[in-house]
């Protein structure tokens, strides 16, 4: 059973007609069509899509490079009305992991029903209110409601940082473009309208539109989230690969409610490989591995090293990180571990380190309780060549309060 459980059905393309009429559909829409129109031509000769063609359609798109980005997020964010209530539902043989307490999908999927609860019975209630009347304590109300929602960032984490890898690792891109930005785009919103009502100018329209704007594209990506994204992780992610996401997803915390019970898969449990406790010789010295792995986790700072070719092989675990890493960035691109508006800034500084114009460069930043030294240097061999960045974290709090001497008496 596990050998059936933990074979991953390759996608397939489906019949090259019909996606050939789903991307002349989109491509419509890019190009002004009325989404009635297109509505209703994708009812008369599609009728019911399967997610494998949502990915497909996805993926065509992003191999095309015929859209910006831009340009493809607009087609996405119509795409929700064209698709509402005609994905056809997988029948799964091996049961239904949205079923199963403390399986990932089934966290998420209570988190969206928490937040769906927090939209439609509080904040729409309160929205309401303030729309008659805009005071000091219906205002309030509505903060207490955003800050409630403010959890949804570690919703939006996990899903990020755990499964959007996964699914790059099978060549499905199309999520981690376009939802990340809608994600972001959510983000910067709730905190907007808290902002507008902590410093509320009597701008009521204003309050009104961007915490409407919120509700609306909450519930519309808990639409994508359970009827595209989710079906296409369940069909092409391991079993193993959700035990790692569910391990991991304490790292990263929850939104609004945490899973009940720890999820225990049906077969026999992972076996734990054993790490050979060989010795690593070095110029200046020899340590086993575990020596080097324990030795590097007790350093006070957290590190991270990407390779010449921009992926992520290794990053230290301390006992207090300051960012949160899950083991899923392993094999990444760094590139796809940063939100998409922010991934120019770290091309521009991997580019100047190849090209050896820079070294090093170092940034500091408020974050929480910890006033944060990012430190980013090019490594390079004994003849010069760039082999990879080194990203060294610390909390320089405890370094910026020191004040006169501590010496080691003898």
């Amino acid at each position: 059973m596990s050998e059936i459980i933990n074979n991953r059905e390759h996608i397939t393309t489906n019949n090259t007609e019909r996606l050939a009429i789903l991307k002349n559909l989109f491509t419509d829409l890019h190009n002004g069509r009325n989404v009635d129109e297109v509505k209703a031509h994708f009812d008369a000769f599609i009728g019911k899509i399967t997610v494998d063609e949502i990915t497909q359609l996805q993926h065509d798109f992003v191999e095309d490079g015929s859209l910006t980005a831009s340009e493809l997020q607009h087609i996405y964010k119509q795409h929700s009305a064209i698709f509402e209530g005609t994905i056809k539902e997988e029948i799964r043989p091996n049961g239904r992991p949205e079923d199963e307490p403390g399986h990932p999908i089934h966290t998420f999927i209570m988190e969206n029903q928490e937040i769906t609860k927090l939209l439609k019975t509080k904040m729409l209630v309160n929205l309401e209110e303030f729309e008659k009347n805009d005071s000091v304590d219906n205002a309030y109300k509505l903060i207490d409601d955003i800050n409630l929602l403010l959890d949804i960032d570690k919703h939006y984490s996990r899903k990020e940082n755990l499964i959007f890898p996964y699914l790059e690792k099978y060549g499905i891109y199309g999520p981690t473009t376009n939802m990340w930005r809608i994600d972001d785009f959510i983000r910067d919103a709730i905190k907007d309208g808290k902002q507008k009502l902590v410093n509320y100018s009597e701008d009521k329209e204003a309050v009104l539109e961007v915490l409407n704007y919120v509700i609306q594209e909450v519930i519309g990506m808990i639409y994508k989230e359970e009827n595209i994204l989710f079906p296409m992780a369940i069909k092409n992610l391991t079993e193993d690969e959700w035990v790692k996401i569910a391990h991991e997803s304490d790292e990263i915390g929850f939104c609004l409610i945490a899973p009940a019970v720890e999820w225990k898969p049906e077969r026999k449990a992972l076996e734990d490989k054993a790490i050979s406790e060989g010795y690593i010789k070095m110029e200046t010295g020899i340590l086993s591995l575990k020596q080097l792995e324990l030795l590097l986790n007790h350093l006070p700072v957290d590190i991270t090293f990407i390779d010449d070719e921009d992926v992520v092989r290794y990053f230290s675990h301390g006992k207090e990180r300051i960012f949160a890493r899950t083991k899923a960035i392993i094999g990444r691109t760094v590139q796809n571990c940063h939100p998409p508006r922010s991934v120019h800034v770290v091309e521009e500084l991997l580019a100047d380190f190849k090209s050896g114009k820079k070294e090093s460069e170092d940034f500091w930043i408020k974050f929480k309780d910890k006033y944060v030294y990012i430190r980013y240097f090019a490594v390079r061999d004994e003849n010069g060549k760039y082999i990879g960045t080194l990203e060294f974290t610390q909390n320089i709090d405890p370094i910026k309060a020191i004040e006169g001497e501590k010496r080691i008496l003898f």
